[in-house]
């Protein structure tokens, strides 16, 4: 994922800072999509007039493109907002941060779509929280 970046995310990455002009290494895959976190400032810049560059970029590689926000380390309120965002537009009650965890409470519908076909989706999340966050345990309630 984000700890090693192979030859694939590297052009991604690559392709991204041509269309775009904001560069970033932080890219990962969840729920076949592309996500790229950029810090908060460049994300309108990243997306483009009318998601011109999100559209470009979707077409040349033919995956859907999102384009996230970057919060710090430490900003709880960030990392809830980033969770937020990668995992929309499945909604959830609420997220909480103690220590190295992290817990998202969701209803039975949203649970399900959350953890996905043989708990694809929760473990792109976990490994995707581990590497940009270091929160090594996250769960789903």
């Amino acid at each position: 994922m984000a700890g090693v970046i192979d030859m694939q995310l590297m052009r991604h990455i690559n392709l991204f800072a041509r269309t775009t002009k904001v560069a970033t290494t932080k890219v990962f895959y969840y729920n076949n999509q592309i996500v790229f976190a950029v810090p908060k400032t460049k994300v309108s810049l990243a997306i483009g007039k009318g998601a011109c560059n999100i559209k470009r970029m979707s077409e040349t590689l033919r995956k859907k493109i999102r384009v996230v926000s970057m919060p710090a380390v430490d900003d709880v309120e960030g990392i809830k907002k980033f969770v937020e965002d990668v995992v929309a537009p499945i909604e959830f009650n609420g997220v909480e941060i103690k220590g190295g965890s992290l817990v998202v409470n969701a209803g039975r519908q949203s649970k399900a779509a959350l953890i996905g076909r043989n708990r694809m989706r929760e473990k792109e999340l976990a490994d995707v929280l581990k590497d940009f966050f270091g929160i090594n345990k996250f769960r789903i309630a």
